[in-house]
């Protein structure tokens, strides 16, 4: 990833409280191969994405499809999850986009923008609106109420 997406996920997840920290899990892209279909990519991104997922996680798929969320949303969701004893596991897919084996597993297909963004700029937007949605519920003021 460009420097200025390492330094702005970087910044939000450095500002996320002890209890509710973010970490980033890296799953390296499937090499694009002649005659490799994206299907055949997808499946083979997609075992590795669900390999590394804890045994405890509630995998979140991102999909540009997917519900998007107001932040007073994500943060209820959140604290719902928290509650529940939930390790929200959030997957941005690579170039290709998800594997449905992985989209089927997600209780909640979230987007975060009907717009086609690079994964490592949604890496960002996303690690800033879990910081905004955890500041929400720690009493934060939101600048919109």
């Amino acid at each position: 990833m460009p420097a200025w997406i390492e330094a702005g996920y970087r910044e939000y997840a450095r500002r996320m409280p002890p209890d509710a920290g973010l970490e980033l899990v890296e799953i390296k892209p499937e090499k694009r191969a002649a005659g490799a279909s994206t299907a055949r990519i997808q499946k083979l991104e997609a075992e590795r994405i669900l390999a590394a997922l804890p045994p405890q996680a509630l995998l979140l798929a991102l999909d540009e499809r997917g519900r998007q969320l107001t932040t007073l949303e994500l943060s209820a969701h959140l604290a719902r999850w928290m509650q529940e004893g939930a390790q929200p596991c959030f997957v941005i897919g690579g170039a290709d986009g998800l594997d449905t084996s992985v989209k089927e597993r997600s209780p909640l297909l979230l987007g975060v923008s009907r717009l086609t963004l690079p994964h490592g700029l949604v890496r960002v937007l996303l690690a800033e609106q879990l910081y905004r949605a955890v500041s929400l519920l720690k009493g934060h003021p939101y600048h919109r109420e």
